[in-house]
C-alpha cells in the first residue's frame, strides 16, 4: 500500500514538472517569436528609413537637376583635335598590320619597336573608349551634360560593340601561333570610322576644301596600292617564287632577297596593275588570272573615281570664275551691239579685272542670304561697325540703329578718274572710304583742293534732308577717285527706312547735323527765306501711301479670318444639328 502511495505521488510530481517544462518551453518559444518581431519591426522600419533617405536624395536630385560632369563637345575644338591624334592609329593600324604580315622579316627584325608601337595604339583606343563615353550630344538643341545619359547612349550604340571588338586581347595568340603572326591583331582595323570622322570635319574647317579632297582621295589610292602590293607578295609566296614570269623573283637571286626591294618591286607591280597601264607579265594559272582580273576590276574603279573627283573639283573651284567670265562676255557682247567706244570698253573689262584680282566680285547680300537675321546682322557688325562708327554724326547712336544701317550699307568700286559726285547733283547717298583715294577737284577737273583717304567720309548731311540748308540736298563738290577706291554707300532711302523704328535717333542726327551747318555756316536763320522742300513732302506721302497699304492688307487678311470663322461656325452647328436630330430619332 505504501509502494502504490509512493508511486502515485511519484507519477504526480513527474506530470507536474513536465507540465512547468511544457509551460517554461512555451514561454520561451512566445519570447523568441516576440523577438523575432520586434526584429522584423526595426528591420521594416530601417527599410523605411532607407526609403525615405533614397526619396529625400531622389528630390535633390531633382532639385539640383542631372550630375553634370566634365563633356567634351562634338563641335569643340578638343574633340577635333582627340580626332587627329586617335587617327595616327588608326593609320598605323592600317598599314602596318598588312606589310608585317606578308613581308617576315619587316615583322622578325623590329619586333621590340612593333610591339611598342602595338600596346601605344591600344593604350589610345582605350582611351577613345573613355573620350566617348564623355562625348556629349544635342538634344532639343542643348548639349546633354548627364553622366548616366552619356554613359547609357554609347552602351546601347553599335559603335560600342565595334569598339569592345576591336579591343578584345588577340595578342593572346601569340603564346599559341608564335610572334610571326601579326593579322591576328586585324580586329584593330575597325576603327577606320574614326579616320573618316576626322577627314570629314576637316573639310568642313579648312579655307581650301577642294585641295583638301584631293589629298584625301590621294592617300586612299596609295593605301589601296600599299594593300595589294603586300597581298601580290603573299600570293607569290603561296604558288612558289620564281616559278613562273608573273610572280615574284626567286629568292635566290641578291637582289630580289632584299626587303626593301621585296615591298618596292611588289609595290611598282601593283602600281602599273591598278592603274591599268599595264606592261606587267602575263599570268600562266587560273588562279593568277582571277587575282589579275580582281586587280584589274579595282583599278578601273580607282581610275573612275579619281577622274569623277578630279573632274568634280576642278569644276568647284572653277565656278565662281566660270560664273564671274558669263557676267563679263555678256557685258562685252552688249558694248560691242551698242558700239560703245574702245575707251570706254577697256576701262570697263580693266574694272572687272580689278575686281577679280582683289576678290571684291561677291555680292555680299547675294553671299549672306541664306543665314538667319541674327548670324547676318553680327558678320555686318565684325565688317562694317567700325567703319560706321567713325562718321561723327553716327557716333552716339544705339547699338539697334547701327545694325540696321550696317546691314544695309552697300560696297562699291570706281575706276581711276571715276566722278563718285558732282557739284550740283542731287544727294541720296552717302560713301565711306575704305580703301582708296578720293581728291576734291574744282570744275576744271584738274585743279585738287584736297585729298580724302581710308576712313574719311562725305554727304552724310545731304541724306538728312535737314531744313534750312543752304545748299539744300544738293552735292558741294566735286569728287573724283585717283586710283581704284574701295567704298561703303549708304543710301537716303534705306537711313529712313530705319530711322522709322527710331525717332529719338532721328531727332538726334537731325540736330547734329544742324550744328554742323552752323558751324560751317551753311544754316539758314530767317524762317522766310526757308523753302518748302518738295522732295520731303514727297517722301511724306510715299510714307502714307504704304502705311495705307499696309493697313489694307492688315484689313483684308482681317476679314479673310473673319470668313473662314464664319464657315467653321456653321460648320460646327450643321453638325450640332445632326447629331440632335439623330438622337431625338433613336
Amino acid at each position: 500500500m505504501f509502494r502504490y502511495f509512493a508511486v502515485l505521488s511519484y507519477r504526480k510530481k513527474e506530470k507536474k514538472e513536465k507540465k512547468e517544462k511544457m509551460e517554461k518551453n512555451q514561454k520561451d518559444e512566445k519570447e523568441k517569436e516576440n523577438e523575432k518581431e520586434k526584429e522584423k519591426e526595426k528591420e521594416k522600419e530601417k527599410e523605411k528609413e532607407k526609403e525615405k533617405e533614397k526619396e529625400k536624395e531622389k528630390e535633390k536630385e531633382k532639385k539640383e537637376g542631372p550630375k553634370e560632369v566634365f563633356v567634351i563637345n562634338p563641335a569643340g575644338l578638343l574633340y577635333y583635335q582627340w580626332l587627329l591624334i586617335i587617327t595616327i592609329p588608326v593609320m598605323y593600324n592600317w598599314t602596318a598590320i598588312i606589310a608585317r604580315a606578308c613581308f617576315e622579316e619587316l615583322q622578325h627584325n623590329y619586333l621590340l619597336i612593333w610591339f611598342l608601337l602595338d600596346y601605344t595604339s591600344d593604350l589610345l583606343y582605350l582611351a577613345d573608349m573613355a573620350f566617348r563615353a564623355r562625348t556629349g550630344y544635342l538634344e532639343q538643341g542643348l548639349l546633354v551634360k548627364d553622366e548616366n545619359l552619356l554613359l547609357q547612349r554609347y552602351k546601347d550604340s553599335l559603335q560600342f560593340r565595334i569598339d569592345v571588338i576591336s579591343m578584345l586581347p588577340t595578342d593572346i595568340f601569340y603564346l599559341v601561333l608564335g610572334l610571326d603572326y601579326p593579322e591576328i591583331r586585324i580586329n584593330k582595323l575597325l576603327r577606320l570610322n574614326r579616320m573618316f570622322e576626322f577627314f570629314t570635319i576637316s573639310e568642313t574647317m579648312t579655307n581650301y576644301p577642294n585641295i583638301f579632297r584631293i589629298c584625301t582621295l590621294i592617300m586612299y589610292i596609295i593605301i589601296i596600292i600599299h594593300w595589294n602590293a603586300c597581298l601580290y607578295f603573299s600570293f607569290s609566296k603561296a604558288i612558289g617564287f620564281g616559278s613562273d614570269a608573273w610572280v615574284y623573283p626567286s629568292l635566290a637571286e641578291d637582289e630580289f632577297g632584299e626587303l626593301m626591294r621585296k615591298y618596292s618591286f611588289s609595290l611598282y607591280w601593283s602600281t602599273l596593275t591598278l592603274t591599268t597601264i599595264g606592261e606587267t607579265p602575263s599570268p600562266e594559272l587560273d588562279s593568277e588570272f582571277l587575282f589579275h582580273v580582281v586587280d584589274f576590276l579595282v583599278g578601273v574603279l580607282i581610275f573612275a573615281t579619281i577622274v569623277g573627283n578630279i573632274a568634280t573639283m576642278i569644276s568647284n573651284m572653277n565656278a565662281a570664275q566660270a560664273q564671274f567670265q558669263a557676267r563679263i562676255d555678256n557685258i562685252k557682247q552688249y558694248m560691242h551691239a551698242r558700239h560703245v567706244s574702245k575707251d570706254l570698253e577697256i576701262r570697263v573689262i580693266k574694272w572687272f579685272d580689278f575686281l577679280w584680282t582683289n576678290k571684291k566680285a561677291q555680292d555680299e547680300r547675294e553671299v549672306l542670304r541664306y543665314l538667319p537675321d541674327k548670324l547676318r546682322a553680327e558678320i555686318g557688325m565684325n565688317v562694317h561697325l567700325d567703319t560706321l562708327k567713325k562718321v561723327r554724326i553716327f557716333a552716339d547712336c544705339e547699338a539697334g540703329l547701327l545694325i540696321e544701317l550696317v546691314l544695309k550699307l552697300r560696297p562699291q568700286v570706281f575706276s581711276p578718274g571715276d566722278y563718285i559726285c558732282r557739284k550740283g547733283d542731287i544727294g541720296r547717298e552717302m560713301y565711306i572710304i575704305k580703301d582708296g583715294k578720293l581728291a576734291v577737284v574744282a570744275d576744271d577737273g584738274v585743279t585738287q583742293f584736297v585729298v580724302l583717304g581710308d576712313g574719311s567720309y562725305f554727304g552724310e548731311i545731304s541724306i538728312l534732308n535737314i531744313k534750312g540748308s543752304k545748299a539744300g540736298n544738293r552735292r558741294t563738290a566735286n569728287i573724283r577717285s585717283i586710283g581704284y577706291s574701295d567704298l561703303f554707300c549708304l543710301s537716303k532711302d534705306d537711313l529712313m527706312e530705319a530711322l522709322t523704328e527710331y525717332p529719338e535717333a532721328k531727332a538726334m542726327l537731325e540736330e547734329k547735323g544742324r550744328q554742323i551747318l552752323l558751324k560751317d555756316g551753311l544754316l539758314e536763320l530767317d524762317p522766310a527765306k526757308l523753302k518748302p522742300d518738295e522732295r520731303d513732302l514727297e517722301d511724306r506721302v510715299n510714307r502714307v501711301y504704304n502705311t495705307m497699304q499696309i493697313m489694307q492688307t492688315k484689313v483684308k487678311k482681317l476679314l479673310a479670318e473673319r470668313e473662314e470663322t464664319q464657315k467653321e461656325i456653321k460648320r460646327r452647328i450643321a453638325q450640332i444639328e445632326r447629331f440632335a436630330g439623330e438622337v431625338f430619332v433613336s
